[in-house]
């Protein structure tokens, strides 16, 4: 995405509005095409209405972003998951006559990409470079332009998180050794921690001479006992 897209910010909603003096809050309103003519949406080209339609789009920070948008016919089945734009937002009529116009919404942190900017053009022949046309209505023609989504800190942070722990689950890994095998003649033998180290008895254990008394023995003891006789 180019620097002037990231700029502009992800657009959360998308309306109409039938008169330019009842603008909703945070609401851009789009009131000329690309060449300066009437962005009007509701208008006939041989009569003059009273009826205007404006096209509005607000990039207020919100749960959720605009990912996708489609002009369809008053026959045509709404699109999965996308949602109409069916009254206008100031008076709650209806939005337009002819077409109708429908969002497709998505969360914002699964959001990677997200429309970041609208614009009208005057005639179907007019291309606008890196925008995508929705579709036309009374010659006019929506184009719409996608944008990377801004990610906060601690959306960074729980997504990094996981790379964490299994950096630190590849390093328990490595640190975890497997015993040593020595293959001989006769086998295989297994070294364990004990192998190659000297082996000492402590001076506690030992007896020292003087200590040990000599057992008599038994027929030794018989022989200093005298019998007398009856």
């Amino acid at each position: 995405m180019s620097e002037e897209s990231n700029k502009l910010g992800p657009i959360s909603a998308v309306g109409i509005v039938s008169s330019l003096t009842k603008i909703p809050d945070g609401y851009y309103v789009v009131t000329q095409t690309t060449d300066g003519s009437d962005a009007d949406l509701w208008k006939d080209g041989l009569f003059k209405s009273k009826v205007t339609r404006y096209l509005c789009f607000s990039r207020k920070t919100e749960p959720e972003v605009v990912v996708d948008m489609k002009l369809i016919d008053i026959k045509d089945p709404l699109p999965e998951s996308f949602t109409l734009v069916q009254e206008t937002l100031d008076k709650k009529e209806a939005a337009m006559r002819k077409r109708r116009l429908c969002v497709k919404m998505s969360t914002r942190e699964a959001a990677e990409t997200a429309v970041c900017d609208i614009q009208i053009t005057a005639k179907s022949k007019f291309q606008l470079v890196n925008y995508t046309c929705v579709g036309e209505i009374n010659n006019m023609g929506i184009w719409y332009r996608m944008g990377d989504v801004p990610r906060s800190r601690s959306s960074q942070q729980t997504r990094s998180a996981p790379k964490t722990d299994a950096l630190y689950s590849t390093i328990s890994k490595i640190a975890i050794s497997r015993p040593q095998y020595q293959q001989e003649n006769s086998g295989i033998y297994t070294m364990s921690a004990l192998d190659d180290v000297p082996f000492v008895v402590s001076e506690k254990f030992h007896v020292k001479p003087q200590q040990v008394k000599k057992k008599k023995n038994p027929q030794d003891q018989m022989a200093n006992v005298r019998l007398f006789p009856d």
